[in-house]
Order: C-alpha cells, then structure tokens, then sequence
C-alpha cells in the first residue's frame, strides 16, 4: 500500500523547494554575504534531500511497520521545519525586521530529527 497523501506532501514540498532555491539563487544572493547564501543553499539541500525521503516513504508505507513509517515521516517534517527553516532563518537576519538569534540553537534539534527520522525508517522496514 503507498501512502498517497505522503506522495503528494513530498510532491509540494520538492515544487517548493524548487522554488526557494530559485528565490535565493536569483532574489536573495545579490543582498546576502557568501556565508548566508551557503547557509541557505545548505537548508535547500536538507530541504530536498528529505523531501525525497518523504518521498521514499510514502512508496515504502505498505511494505513495513506503517506506525513506524509514520513517525518517521513526521520526524523528516519537523526536520525540515527546524532545520532548514532555521538555516533560511539566520541567512537572511539582515533582511528581517525581527531577531533571529534565537533559530540558532533550533537548527541540532532539526538535526536530531533528521536522524531520528531515518532510524525510524530503518525500523519500520525491519523484518
């Protein structure tokens, strides 16, 4: 069984990532240092990296522990929320009329949940 909600999810999230990858490339490089445009090119790299993950689970939903599937899938979400969008965050704290120092320490917890994500994949498709 495939799960198709997850398929489109990913199907966004990869039409999405496109995009802002294509905004900082073209709309935020030219007002960016070297550093925030490797932050953010960073954050578009996890970004799709997992979307393809999600992408992956979705097709793998029938063939293993579905519970476990799922929180794995859960946990590349938040991984991306925490991660990337830290990442996209402390890249463009010059443009933004509001602090950000505070993305900083969310960014491992993003991590985490990368890595939590891809253990709870590894699980779920145990035999």
């Amino acid at each position: 069984m495939v799960s198709s909600r997850l398929l489109r999810l990913a199907a966004l999230l990869g039409a999405v990532t496109v995009g802002l990858g294509a905004f900082g490339a073209h709309g935020l490089k030219p007002h960016l240092s070297e550093y925030q445009v490797s932050l953010f090119e960073k954050g578009i790299q996890y970004q799709f990296i997992h979307t393809l993950a999600l992408l992956a689970v979705g097709l793998l939903t029938g063939r293993g522990d579905r519970a476990w599937l799922q929180r794995s899938s859960g946990l590349f979400g938040l991984g991306i929320l925490f991660f990337c969008g830290s990442l996209y965050l402390l890249a463009c704290r010059d443009l933004l009329p509001f602090p950000v120092g505070w993305a900083g320490p969310i960014t491992p917890v993003g991590g985490l949940c990368f890595i939590g994500g891809w253990l709870a994949m590894a699980w779920g498709l145990r035999r």
